[in-house]
């Protein structure tokens, strides 16, 4: 199976599972987390391309899970991380990786969050060395192993 064809795969699988999971992933800190995760992966490469936040804008209006929350809310809470990130992307991934650890006490909602950086960062069919990195470090704020996805 070639690489883009494991790539969809595995962001359809997430997807699935996620949108299983959709009656527990409606707290404030999972809302606030999957925002944090979006914005690190879209911005994972240093710049954010149109084409990112597209596919970010294009989640948020058509996931199941993510309509347990108001779209514009979602929207503003993901730019924002996006600014801390294009403003600096150091100290601002710092301040992002905080919002996802929110997270951490919900193991559910820990994965939830992993998951939905996968599906973005899957979204383009490249998940990317850069991306997987990100939500690597997501991993450890949300104190969970990597390896339970292929990371």
């Amino acid at each position: 199976m070639a690489l883009w064809d494991r790539v969809k795969e595995s962001a359809s699988q997430m997807q699935t599972q996620l949108v299983s999971k959709k009656n527990d992933l409606k707290s404030g800190a999972f809302r606030d987390a999957s925002m944090a995760m979006c914005a690190l992966v879209a911005a994972a490469d240093g710049t954010v391309d149109p084409s990112e936040r597209q596919r970010v804008a294009q989640l948020i209006a058509t996931n199941e899970v993510l309509q347990n929350f108001p779209a514009d809310d979602l929207r503003r809470r993901f730019e924002e991380n996006l600014n801390k990130l294009t403003a600096d992307f150091a100290f601002g991934k710092v301040s992002v990786l905080q919002e996802v650890a929110k997270a951490k006490k919900k193991p559910a909602e820990a994965r939830a969050v992993i998951q939905i950086g996968i599906v973005i960062g899957g979204a383009d069919g490249d998940f990317d060395k850069t991306e997987q990195g990100v939500v690597r470090e997501a991993c450890y704020a949300l104190d969970l192993p990597p390896h339970e996805f292929d990371l």
